[in-house]
C-alpha cells in the first residue's frame, strides 16, 4: 500500500522524477518553451518557474507576496512565475530543477506525497500539450491516484454529477455520469485541467475538454 512509504522513499521518487523531466526540458527545442500548456496562461517556462520556485525564494518572502496578493495562491503564483521568466533562461530554469533533485520542499500540510503530486501534476501540464508520451511509472501513478475530497475542493472542480473510472488501473473517483481515459489524465480533471480532444470519452468529455 502507498500508505507504508516511507519519507526517503518519497524523496528517491521525487528525485528520479525531477532528474527525468530536466532531462526532457534539456531536450526541448527553444521555441517549445513558449508553447502553451494545461495551466491557463502559462508557456513551458512558467510551469517550470512555478516548480522550481520554492527553490528560489525562502518562506518570509513568500509570506510578502502573499500577502500583497492580499492571501490570493493563484494571483501570487503567476506574478512570481512572470517576474522569473523575465529574468531566467530554459537553461537556468532546467538547471534549477536537476539541481534541486533532491531538495525537501513540501507544500504546507501535503508531506512529501503532495510535493510528488505536484511534480507529477505540472510535469503532465507540459507533456500533455507537447504530446510527448511518457506514462508515469506504475509507483508514481499510484500516489498521483491517492486523491481526496480536499483536492477538489481546492481546484473548484463541480464533478457532483460525475464518477471518473480510469482504463489503465483499477480506479474510480466520485458517482453518477462515467467519465473515462487514463488515470493520469483523470487526475488532471480533478486539478481543474482542460485536456485535448479525444483524451477523454464519456458524455460529459466535451465539459472537461479544450474546445
Amino acid at each position: 500500500m502507498i500508505d507504508t512509504l516511507t519519507d526517503t522513499e518519497y524523496r528517491a521518487m521525487i528525485a528520479e522524477h525531477r532528474t527525468e523531466l530536466a532531462g526532457v526540458l534539456a531536450d526541448l527545442p527553444a521555441g517549445r518553451w513558449d508553447a502553451p500548456t494545461l495551466c491557463d496562461g502559462w508557456r513551458v517556462r512558467e510551469v517550470v518557474a512555478h516548480m522550481t520556485m520554492p527553490f528560489r525564494m525562502a518562506v518570509p518572502r513568500f509570506v510578502w507576496e502573499m500577502a500583497k496578493a492580499r492571501g490570493n495562491f493563484n494571483r501570487a503564483a503567476d506574478r512570481i512565475a512572470r517576474r522569473d521568466t523575465a529574468r531566467l533562461t530554459a537553461d537556468d530554469l532546467t538547471a534549477c530543477l536537476l539541481d534541486n533533485a533532491h531538495h525537501p520542499w513540501r507544500p504546507p500540510g501535503g508531506g512529501y506525497a503532495g510535493a510528488l503530486v505536484h511534480d507529477l501534476v505540472h510535469t503532465l501540464d507540459i507533456t500533455i500539450p507537447l504530446r510527448i508520451d511518457r506514462p508515469l511509472p506504475a509507483d508514481r501513478l499510484a500516489v498521483l491516484t491517492r486523491l481526496e475530497p480536499r483536492g477538489v475542493k481546492f481546484f473548484g472542480v463541480d464533478l457532483s454529477d460525475v464518477r471518473l473510472r480510469a482504463d489503465d488501473v483499477d480506479w474510480t473517483f466520485g458517482t453518477g455520469e462515467p467519465l473515462c481515459g487514463r488515470a493520469q489524465d483523470l487526475v488532471l480533471v480533478v486539478c481543474g485541467r482542460r485536456l485535448p480532444a479525444g483524451r477523454l470519452r464519456g458524455a460529459a468529455s466535451a465539459r472537461f475538454s479544450i474546445p
